[in-house]
């Protein structure tokens, strides 16, 4: 299965990516695409698509990802409605999460060892006291 998504490539913290058609089962990094089809500078904005070719592997069955199926929307080169990226489940405030019975728990006692050391004084020193 064919897939239409970015290469990241770039220096350290000056990422730019490159839209690509890969084989889905590909590691992003290979670098092995079929077909590079435009660029996105996040950085500056920056970005080039080639509509005639995203067009023609949409139409042969590439499925561009979810981050570039948004951009080429953004962009007027395909049409339908924004796919969210990241999957966040987020809690509604009237909704609450069932809590469990608290069960009951005996008291934990701490375990029986030796008992801390204290500083002994020693019998031989200190004043020493002259009987006569």
């Amino acid at each position: 299965m064919l897939s239409i998504r970015l290469l990241r490539h770039g220096k350290l913290h000056q990422p730019s990516y490159k839209i690509v058609v890969i084989e889905k089962t590909r590691p992003p990094k290979s670098g092995r695409f079929i077909e590079q089809l435009g660029f996105y500078n996040p950085l500056t904005k920056e970005k080039q698509f080639n509509a005639d070719r995203i067009k023609y592997w949409i139409s042969t069955g590439a499925q561009p990802s979810d981050t570039v199926h948004n951009l080429l929307l953004r962009n007027k080169i395909i049409e339908g409605v924004k796919v969210a990226a990241h999957n966040i489940k987020k809690k509604k405030p009237g909704e609450a999460e069932p809590k469990p019975a608290p069960e009951a728990k005996p008291e934990a006692k701490p375990a029986p060892g030796p008992e801390p050391k204290q500083p002994k004084q020693e019998e031989g020193k200190g004043e020493k006291v002259k009987t006569e």
